[in-house]
């Protein structure tokens, strides 16, 4: 007689809380994934929308939650509203949404450069309002996401605000004024690294190296030099003296980086990149 056992499922992380994410694109659909795989969130406790039924049937059948096309419904069924769509899309997407908005509500904007006071004033009343900028590697569980509270945040929301995006990785909670900034240097940043890691390549193929070999020296390279910052607290100067002794290799190599003006080429590129986000915050 064989044995039968009963699966358990585990209870969600955050029991009882709905949660809809109004535009599961690329980073909502990351969102969704992680909030399943990290025990978050049960199937029934989350809500999504698109903008195309073929798509919303896809996404559906992929991960098992409502997927639809109506915004208004999905807001209406949750109680926190996660704003996935274009920055652009945001006014008319918060007008057709207003009818399910309260004080009881928390919105949750992941779109960049939209200002937590233009959605409450959309919203038409004291609606608590977490503006987020996340970054690519939460694809990996390895990201960064920067929120800040509007007016009407709570203590408590904020921190379900800062679980959400542990999902995905790290969180850091900054004044609103320095959201721009954090646009310019971690929700950039990635592709002025991976331009590092690309140039790390070349070099690597320039001097000999087959060029499968040099690029996972130079994309672990970079990994491991990420870790060593983050995990011993130590300031990077520090880490580059570590490495670079008297007379070697390394020194030579910085000489070249310091004379190409590499250090003042990536503040310039944060800069530009923080600036151009104030340009977009401010229409």
């Amino acid at each position: 007689m064989s044995e039968s056992y009963e699966v358990v499922v585990p209870a969600p992380v955050m029991p009882g809380l709905r949660v809809a994410v109004l535009g599961a694109g690329k980073m909502g659909g990351i969102l969704l994934q992680a909030f399943l795989k990290n025990n978050l969130l049960a199937t029934e406790q989350i809500f999504a929308t698109v903008q195309h039924a073929e798509r919303a049937q896809a996404l559906s059948a992929q991960f098992g939650v409502e997927v639809t096309t109506d915004n208004l419904a999905a807001a209406q069924q949750a109680d926190v509203i996660l704003l996935g769509v274009k920055p652009t899309q945001v006014p008319a997407l918060i007008e057709e949404i207003r009818p399910a908005l309260t004080p009881k509500k928390t919105v949750l904007s992941f779109a960049a450069s939209v200002k937590t006071r233009s959605i409450e004033d959309g919203a038409g009343c004291e609606l608590a309002v977490i503006r987020a900028m996340p970054n690519t590697p939460a694809m990996l569980a390895a990201g960064i996401t920067a929120l800040c509270c509007g007016r009407f945040v709570s203590a408590e929301q904020m921190a379900m605000a800062q679980k959400i995006f542990q999902t995905v990785g790290r969180t850091v909670v900054v004044d609103e004024k320095h959201m721009d900034a954090v646009t310019g240097l971690s929700g950039s940043g990635p592709a002025f690294l991976y331009i590092i890691i690309e140039a790390l390549a070349e070099a690597g193929v320039n001097v000999g190296l087959p060029r499968d070999v040099a690029t996972l020296l130079a994309a672990q390279t970079t990994l491991g030099s990420a870790r060593m910052v983050l995990e011993t607290g130590y300031h990077p100067a520090l880490l580059k003296d570590a490495v670079t002794t008297p007379a070697g290799c390394t020194v030579d190599g910085i000489l070249e980086l310091e004379e190409g003006g590499l250090r003042v080429t990536l503040i310039k590129a944060v800069k530009r990149a923080t600036q151009r986000a104030k340009e977009l915050a401010n229409g």
